[in-house]
């Protein structure tokens, strides 16, 4: 029979947070009064009046042969620091490009004078041997480990020199670019057969379709310096991808730990498979930083499942996986039969349950390998990938590191996307030294396996405090009562317990860090919250909570349209514990009132739900979308803009359950020099990863889940191939060869 059930994961935003932080102990009543719910002015759909700018396509059939050879100036390798681009161009100081007008449209649209190419879609070949995926044929499940895997999200490009072969962060003609893929779109991975299940069975060769279309690609990628025209080099040694099967090395305090131990690993080293990887990040030596977020929903318990260790059963509801009713797997990943592979163990790792005598009988403690940063060296194909466990382990959204400075540690800022999750960051015991730069995983190991974790606790008086996360340190002891943590390996695995207890800020679903090259100040995506105001209690950090109307109706009510929140460590050392903090951006519609729309966006640049956000080497701050909120009257989008600094707003009132309002603290507002809409994808989709050249000249965004017939509707190649709908990464260019966004500083040298 036909499988109708199957959830994709993403669509499940965890709320396991039943921790009563001090910071919000008294839950406020639920008010259903004017006074307390302050409603959005001028409901209902308004008319869209204007000709949307939707690109013309170039042909986007990949290069299978050799990249491009132009002549190039050899990249300075002397400083090859991934910060050092910034020093190719001066960020400009307003923005002039066109702006997308809001639109509804099945297509993706871009400013006028630029352009866009598809370039790399589900089921994409990334080595000849392969023939391009149709919607008449149906690829094997094997075929996906050398194809472009499902919902593309966060992606970084990683020059390559030319010679050498290895990372050069000015190199914009030749480079690595590394993608995540976070889930499925079942029906259209499927396609013509659809998903199937009998009798509570999968068939093995779509589970292996589905496992390899997680994960991340590497593809090599190059760019004529004189057209801007961006091909895959199908040839290329460097092509691969890494799945949901491919092997993991574990490093860190959970390396070896008696909680990682399984039949797989009896030592408690190695695992298997990446997935749900969602946003990404890089490292100042060269590597890719993928990740793992809605992880927990991807293995099965069965009912009754027996636990030795009482405490254990804590740390599962901790991460939505306890309970004594039964836990499917939402793809059903742990029932197939092994026909094809005769590895039974590559389903049975997916069912969490009590089967053996012990750990080293079973995967019980499999789940445990899974939800961390995982560093990918894409210039090292035959490696594994390494698990840093000393980040923590949670729903990690995105990891940062801050602006590397020779003789200072590192930071990695990081948001754990769910419900009422907490900011983290982990501060290097080592201190940078740019010799590092092409380490590997040896530098890997420097810098992310020693160090210091803590959480962030946001004040209602504009400051913060970094809590630390340490054995042994805030009550984090064998003595704790609501759960004894055994040493620092029990910390990182159950990094949401420890966090609990010393007391962090419940956020507005943390989602994507971003680090400002100019000061260090960092940022970070609270997309949404419906239950703000209500279960989740306002405070000055996540300060609105108002009825959102939706086609006129009051559909729903919490913060709906989310914020950008930004901190400075005090004075600019990331290993202070303390910082002051504002809210950058508030997400809301333009006709909304004031107390909801306070960062007085208007037409050209208000937005929803913000997710997806990285600063290029400039200074300019992408922000992407993922809403379901104002997609009545506009598709998921792509903003610029040009921030200022921590502390160069004012005091205001947001909408809150609280009749007087709710204060919080409001970045300068922003005109439309300095935020505007850069594009909009088609919709059902969600826009989100971002990067750019090193010379600025080409940006890559990836486009989510689309509806209706994208790309083939914009795009000749795969108009050949089918109508099915696919996520790909689409490549953006000005006709005319310039800058991205940098029109403003071409007019004042003109």
């Amino acid at each position: 029979m036909k499988n109708e059930d199957m959830i994709p994961c993403q669509d499940l935003v965890e709320d396991s947070n039943n921790s009563n932080n001090s910071h919000f102990q008294t839950i406020l009543d639920q008010y259903t009064s004017r006074r307390s719910f302050i409603a959005k002015t001028t409901s209902g759909a308004m008319a869209l009046a204007f000709a949307a700018t939707v690109s013309g396509c170039s042909d986007d059939d990949n290069d299978s042969g050799t990249p491009d050879t132009n002549p190039t100036t050899p990249p300075d390798t002397t400083n090859p620091d991934q910060h050092a681009w910034s020093d190719l161009k001066a960020r400009p100081n307003k923005l002039t490009f066109e702006p997308v007008r809001k639109n509804t449209q099945n297509f993706f649209s871009v400013p006028e004078g630029y352009e866009l190419k598809v370039l790399y879609a589900v089921g994409d070949p990334i080595n000849p041997a392969y023939p391009e995926k149709t919607d008449a044929t149906l690829a094997s499940g094997a075929s996906y480990q050398f194809r472009a895997g499902d919902n593309h999200d966060g992606m970084s490009f990683f020059g390559m020199h030319p010679s050498n072969k290895n990372y050069a962060a000015k190199e914009s003609t030749q480079g690595l670019l590394v993608l995540n893929h976070e889930y499925l779109q079942q029906a259209q991975l499927h396609t013509p057969e659809g998903p199937i299940t009998i009798d509570g069975v999968r068939p093995e060769d779509q589970v292996l379709r589905e496992v390899n279309a997680h994960g991340v690609s590497v593809i090599e990628i190059s760019k004529d310096a004189n057209t801007q025209e961006v091909k895959i080099n199908l040839n290329s040694k460097f092509n691969r991808r890494i799945t949901a099967a491919t092997e993991m090395e574990i490093h860190g305090p959970a390396r070896g730990s008696d909680l990682v131990k399984t039949i797989f690993s009896p030592d408690g080293t190695l695992t298997r498979g990446t997935f749900a990887n969602c946003g990404n990040g890089y490292t100042p030596w060269g590597t890719y930083l993928t990740a793992e977020e809605n992880w927990s929903g991807y293995f099965a318990r069965q009912a009754n499942d027996t636990r030795a260790i009482a405490k254990e059963e804590i740390a599962l509801s901790r991460y939505g996986r306890g309970g004594s009713e039964a836990r499917s797997s939402q793809y059903r990943w742990n029932t197939p039969v092994a026909e094809l592979t005769g590895d039974k163990g590559l389903y049975d790792r997916w069912d969490i349950s009590v089967k053996g005598t012990s750990a080293l009988a079973d995967y019980r403690n499999v789940m445990n390998t899974c939800g961390f940063i995982v560093e990918i060296d894409p210039f090292s194909a035959n490696t594994r990938p390494v698990k840093r466990t000393a980040l923590g382990r949670f729903a990690h959204e995105d990891c940062r590191c801050s602006n590397p400075i020779p003789g200072q540690p590192l930071a990695f800022y990081m948001g754990d996307d769910a419900t009422g999750e907490y900011i983290y960051k982990f501060v290097s015991d080592a201190v940078w030294d740019p010799k590092d730069v092409n380490g590997g995983y040896t530098a890997g190991d420097k810098y992310m396996d020693k160090g210091t974790l803590y959480v962030a606790k946001f004040n209602d008086d504009g400051t913060g405090e970094w809590l630390e996360l340490s054995y042994g340190k805030n009550g984090l002891t064998a003595a704790n009562e609501i759960y004894p943590f055994a040493g620092q390996d029990d910390i990182v695995i159950n990094l949401r317990l420890a966090a609990d207890h010393v007391g962090a800020t419940k956020m507005d679903r943390p989602e994507w860090v971003a680090i400002n090259p100019e000061n260090g100040e960092v940022y970070v995506t609270l997309t949404n919250n419906g239950n703000r105001g209500r279960a989740y209690p306002t405070d000055a950090a996540n300060p609105r909570s108002y009825i959102d109307f939706k086609d006129s109706n009051a559909s729903n009510s919490g913060n709906m349209n989310g914020h950008i929140i930004r901190f400075s460590e005090n004075e600019n050392n990331v290993k202070a514990t303390t910082f002051a903090w504002d809210i950058f951006l508030f997400g809301a519609e333009a006709r909304a009132a004031s107390n909801i729309n306070l960062s007085g966006l208007d037409d050209l640049n208000d937005f929803s739900s913000p997710d997806g956000m990285w600063f290029d080497p400039r200074g300019i701050l992408w922000i992407q979308t993922d809403d379901g909120q104002y997609t009545d009257e506009t598709n998921c989008m792509m903003l610029a803009a040009l921030p200022g600094t921590v502390g160069d707003g004012r005091k205001a009132l947001a909408a809150s359950t609280k009749a007087e309002g709710q204060e919080t603290f409001v970045g300068a507002k922003l005109n439309n020099d300095r935020v505007r809409r850069f594009l909009t994808g088609p919709s059902g989709c969600e826009i989100t990863g971002v990067t750019i050249t090193p010379d600025y000249k080409a940006i890559f965004v990836n486009v989510q889940h689309p509806g209706g017939a994208w790309p083939a509707n914009q795009s000749e190649r795969y108009s050949r191939l089918g109508k099915v709908p696919r996520s790909a990464t689409v490549v953006i260019t000005r006709k005319d060869g310039g800058a991205i966004a940098g029109e403003a500083l071409e007019q004042a040298t003109a």
